[in-house]
């Protein structure tokens, strides 16, 4: 299938691992540019080599503006951003009652105010070219929480009203912005909090845990000319984890 996507150019924050680099390595394979967004430039210099990106650039989306400094940066250099994709680091785990403030405003601009940002900064460009593609990597706990996940259930459910008011705003101008809500995938986050594997499993309708690449997948295919007509939706990639609609 052609997604005409060949020569596009692709941002992808959280890029030099895990799900971001899942995403960043299907968009290189289809043709797009490419520029990986990530703290480590050893890292990023490393996963740019390993799948032929384009550029990198390096950020940390816990810092007020970076997100939006990063976006005005290839768009000055590149002319604009045609598929943006906003992906940060999970946060730190525990109950609320447990969670210092302190986290929650750090976790708020790392995993909320970044992807406003970065959009705020593209949209001008994605307008005037009358076409663009938003994907905002957050996880099924933004439907239904995990737990011990309590930034994380708070945060993200956050995003999904905002995709629903962006995309009624952007639709007419060919802009579509969707949020991808991955499950229980196999990636170094997974490893950091002790997850069973098989336990897990046993509760997931596959009976197994999804590898990074079946996200890039439906990432590359959401970024794409084929979906121009699916947008404000947020579609879950987790072997049926969700029970609810």
């Amino acid at each position: 299938m052609d997604l005409r996507i060949d020569g596009k150019i692709a941002l992808v924050f959280g890029a030099s691992k895990g799900l971001g680099k899942a995403v960043a390595t299907q968009l290189v394979q289809e043709g797009a540019k490419v520029i990986l967004a990530s703290r480590n430039r050893e890292l990023l210099e490393k996963t740019k080599k390993e799948i032929g990106a384009f550029d990198v650039i390096v950020t940390d989306l816990k810092v007020e503006s970076d997100a939006k400094r990063v976006v005005g940066e290839v768009c000055e250099q590149y002319g604009g951003v045609d598929i943006l994709v906003t992906n940060s680091g999970g946060p730190t785990n525990g109950l609320f009652q447990d969670i210092k403030i302190e986290d929650w405003k750090d976790q708020y601009q790392n995993l909320f105010l970044s992807p406003i940002e970065a959009m705020h900064a593209v949209l001008p460009y994605m307008k005037n070219n009358n076409w663009g593609r938003i994907l905002l990597i957050t996880s099924v706990a933004a439907k239904e929480p995990i737990m011990n996940l309590t930034i994380s259930n708070g945060l993200r459910a956050g995003l999904m009203g905002l995709v629903k008011s962006i995309s009624n705003e952007v639709a007419a101008n060919g802009i579509t912005i969707n949020a991808l809500l991955p499950g229980y995938t196999m990636t170094e986050r997974l490893k950091e909090l002790n997850v069973n594997e098989q336990k897990i499993s046993e509760q997931i309708p596959a009976r197994r845990l999804g590898k990074p690449e079946e996200l890039g997948s439906l990432a590359c295919f959401l970024a794409s000319e084929k979906a121009a007509y699916i947008t404000g939706q947020m579609i879950a990639c987790d072997g049926g984890y969700l029970k609810g609609y």
